[in-house]
């Protein structure tokens, strides 16, 4: 029995549009993960890119669970000596809820070449309307709390 490998000729991609409103944050996120990886497929392969095209809508309307809003804290630099900014996540979510959900995923997928060419499959808006109607996305049901 030969172990199956995915080749570019042989990947079939879907696209997918998740609801993110009242979902928490870090369980959507590792559910998204899963599926831009391709781990949810039988032809998934570690070295190749197998997954499918996910659409977020909705984002502004995620969920964090406990003290998050006030406590959890989202450190920048800008390459500057003193440039770190720090952000609560609470005054992320209603200043750019987008940035939010894809530093969630983006620190799900690997962190190489594969992992940014993974993330370009990632779609997310804050409400509820997408411009990706031409590729008929099937709604993909995520039951997490």
């Amino acid at each position: 029995m030969k172990t199956y490998m995915a080749t570019p000729s042989t990947i079939e991609r879907k696209w997918y549009v998740v609801d993110a409103a009242d979902k928490t944050l870090g369980r959507l996120a590792a559910e998204v993960a899963k599926v831009l990886r391709g781990k949810n497929k039988p032809t998934f392969t570690p070295h190749m890119d197998t997954g499918d095209h996910v659409i977020i809508i909705n984002a502004e309307k995620i969920k964090l669970t406990g003290k998050k809003l006030v406590h959890k804290i989202y450190f920048r630099h800008s390459g500057y000596l003193g440039g770190a900014t720090y952000t609560k996540a609470g005054e992320l979510l209603k200043k750019d809820p987008v940035r939010m959900v894809e530093m969630a995923v983006r620190g799900m997928v690997p962190r190489n070449r594969l992992g940014s060419q993974i993330f370009t499959k990632l779609h997310v808006y804050a409400g509820p309307e997408h411009p990706h109607a031409a590729q008929k996305p099937e709604v993909l049901t995520i039951d997490i709390r």
